[in-house]
């Protein structure tokens, strides 16, 4: 299960401040979504998500470059930073959280015993966090729980840090 601490921790910053959040997954298949209405009172923050498998979707709905996206797979930093920024504006939020990745090989692509995806965070449309999480977990859900554990976790803390700002 997810750590309750860390949604608790993004629920209490977002309310504090009256600002909103939208989410735009690829790999994690909503289940970063699941994840943040976990909170109690979500609908004070969370203003919804989206999941987009394809690039025809991510084209068409987070305005994801077409041209690169297809040069790496729809997999990349730059792919989550263009889902983060559209996502919160799609939903009208102060905050966007993308991911894209894989989570099973995919050998003829190269993807075999380490798996990998990309995320963005974007605030106000300037992406403030972004990373690339890697493990060799094995089974979908597992990789999938893996990272967006590792999202919550990153962005509680990124959160944290603006606290004291």
């Amino acid at each position: 299960m997810h750590k309750l601490a860390d949604i608790s921790d993004i629920k209490q910053y977002m309310v504090a401040h009256e600002e909103t959040l939208a989410i735009a997954e690829s790999v994690t298949a909503g289940q970063l979504q699941a994840a943040i209405s976990l909170a109690d009172g979500a609908s004070l923050f969370f203003q919804g998500g989206l999941t987009a498998y394809n690039i025809g979707q991510k084209a068409r709905l987070l305005q994801v470059e077409p041209i690169h996206a297809l040069a790496c797979n729809c997999v990349s930093d730059r792919v989550s930073a263009q889902m983060a920024r559209h996502v919160s504006t799609l939903f009208s939020s102060d905050w966007g959280i993308a991911i894209t990745g894989y989570a099973a090989p995919l050998p003829e692509c190269g993807i075999e015993e380490t798996l990998f995806a990309f995320y963005a965070v974007a605030y106000n449309g300037e992406i403030v966090l972004e990373k690339k999480i890697e493990t060799t977990k094995e089974g979908i859900y597992n990789v999938q729980r893996y990272y967006v554990a590792q999202i919550l976790e990153d962005f509680g803390n990124y959160l944290s840090t603006r606290r004291r700002d």
